[in-house]
């Protein structure tokens, strides 16, 4: 008996010090949505939150555990959430998009999101994936390495998340429907947010966000782009940033005083507190270099050393032009996939199916758009405006409900023209609810051209389901003759949101090693509106783990 307990004694110190293996959990949440009131630039509206919350609360998981997400709809829309970045491999079923993947929840249903974090780790986020109401419905995600595995560079000391968004006084549900009705633009926000607060706007002295720091220690700085419309510069007087990761992929580390982020995309930095003490401007500002209205109020938020007096001066910074390209070229073409042993940059060298889509903007008739003379803004790719379905595209895939969709998206534009000159007669669009369909496993290869119709403009082109490769960038119309043989094909980086530059290409490439139905569409929410979106059908494989997974028994229906 004696041997036996010294033998239950080791053993369990022995577990103690030499835990199991990294066991992954299941954690379970839940998403209340409701209606709350929330006064910002002394003004206060009704406004839909996750948890009464603005931001909402951050997810915290590991690699590879399991998220059981109940979202209950309290308020009078429909709403469904999307997990954004999220490979959701085989479990389309929980990716979220409006009638893409899901009926919507309904006033009053509930509906429990299940997915694995399979391989990802990092910094992603969540969003209302309908109408206009993540302009409030988001908040971060944070997936942190399994336990006893190092990030890639150095340790920090604090980790914070940083959710940059727009802010409109009123309903911006009326601020999309009044600008459908009348075929125009809709009205820019009314100010930028840092975790829910703009800092002193307009004779409005609305509180800042304060970061309260240390002198000496490193922070990991977790930035998301929750914006609606706006492409945004982030900076921090007197320090300089080191760009670790993006899109919860590592990144070549880089040093860098401005980070541009894109709606839709996830920045990780290291802050050094190299300052004895003070106070340090925190700067959000748009980037767009194209003649096109945005909201141009920086938002402001402190850095603030412990010690410091509040009644201190802060030292200042300037945002960079609103038109800087250089400092955004600069940014983005320092960005390289880590390409380590660990973490290997998979890029397809061969490929089976080689696309060019054109995004851009078009006009159609609207005899009642009397402010737009009888025409509606619209955007494509491809010249096809996507037309919403009825019912949700992955359903209807799977039970083979005929009707809802065709498998006839067109693989290169239907009009070749000087794309990024954009002096074409005709703009309009055809329309329609089209698909382009992918044998499971096969590689992709996509050209995305902006064009100049109406307007040139940079797009952040945000794919569901899968991460891609950038391989190549320009300015002016792809050359398919000469551009490839610059190709980045050793270590491109790896995202899952690009910015497709104004007047410009990306060249991206992809595995289709996940079956399902998987939306791509533009992150400038008023351009997803206007129809510039499309979606890839995966079929299944033949190996067992290759087909998607049924459909839970709550999925809400249409």
């Amino acid at each position: 008996m004696k041997s036996h307990m010294v033998w239950f004694l080791f053993l369990v110190s022995f577990l103690s010090v030499f835990p199991a293996p990294s066991e992954s959990m299941v954690r379970h949440y839940k998403f209340n949505v409701v209606m709350k009131n929330i006064t910002r630039l002394c003004s206060s509206k009704p406004t839909v939150t996750v948890n009464g919350r603005y931001p909402g609360p951050t997810i915290y998981a590991r690699e590879d555990d399991t998220l059981l997400i109940k979202v209950v709809n309290h308020v009078k829309y429909n709403v469904s959430i999307h997990w954004h970045g999220v490979r959701q491999v085989r479990t389309g079923w929980a990716d979220g998009p409006a009638y893409i993947t899901q009926c919507p929840l309904q006033p009053g249903q509930v509906y429990t999101y299940n997915y694995t974090l399979t391989g990802q780790r990092g910094t992603l986020w969540w969003h209302a994936h309908i109408l206009w109401l993540r302009a409030t419905v988001h908040g971060a995600i944070v997936i942190l390495p399994k336990r006893g595995v190092p990030y890639p560079f150095p340790k920090p000391d604090h980790e914070k998340v940083i959710v940059l968004a727009e802010w409109w006084k009123s309903d911006t549900e009326n601020v999309i429907n009044e600008a459908l009705k009348s075929g125009l633009a809709p009205n820019v926000s009314d100010a930028h947010m840092i975790n829910g607060h703009s800092g002193p706007v307009n004779n409005c002295p609305s509180q800042g966000y304060k970061l309260s720091v240390t002198n000496g220690k490193t922070y990991l700085l977790r930035l998301v782009n929750a914006a609606l419309n706006e492409e945004l510069f982030f900076k921090v007087a007197g320090h300089l940033f080191t760009v670790v990761e993006v899109d919860a992929v590592y990144v070549k580390p880089f040093k860098t005083d401005t980070v541009l982020i894109a709606p839709g995309q996830t920045t990780n930095v290291l802050l050094t507190t190299s300052k004895s003490a003070g106070k340090y401007l925190v700067t959000a500002s748009p980037f767009m270099d194209s003649p096109i209205a945005v909201d141009n109020v920086t938002a402001t938020a402190t850095v603030h050393y412990s010690g410091t007096l509040s009644s201190s001066p802060t030292t200042l910074t300037l945002p960079p032009p609103q038109n800087a390209t250089t400092i955004a070229n600069n940014f983005t073409n320092s960005l390289r996939s880590l390409n380590s042993k660990k973490y290997p940059a998979l890029v397809p060298t061969t490929i089976d199916h080689h696309l060019f889509f054109t995004v851009g903007l078009g006009l159609n008739p609207c005899p009642t758009c009397k402010a737009g003379n009888g025409s509606r803004v619209v955007a494509s790719i491809n010249n096809v405006t996507f037309t919403m379905p009825k019912t949700a595209l992955l359903p209807a895939h799977y039970f083979n409900i005929s009707g809802v969709f065709t498998t006839d998206f067109p693989k290169n534009p239907p009009h070749v023209f000087n794309y990024s000159g954009g002096s074409v007669t005709n703009m309009a669009t055809e329309t329609g609810t089209r698909l382009y369909k992918l044998p499971y496993n096969a590689t992709v290869q996509l050209v995305l051209q902006d064009t100049g119709v109406i307007a040139p403009e940079n797009h952040p082109i945000h794919l569901h389901g899968f991460n891609f490769f950038e391989v190549g960038r320009g300015l002016g119309n792809f050359n398919a003759k000469k551009d490839p043989s610059n190709f980045n094909l050793v270590d491109p980086v790896e995202r899952n949101t690009i910015g497709v530059p104004s007047g410009g290409w990306v060249v991206i490439r992809f595995r289709a090693d996940n079956p399902g139905v998987w939306f791509m569409h533009c992150h400038l929410e008023v351009h997803t509106t206007w129809g510039l979106k499309m979606a890839f059908l995966v079929e299944n494989g033949k190996g067992p783990n290759q087909s998607i997974l049924p459909p839970p028994k709550d999925l809400p229906k249409c």
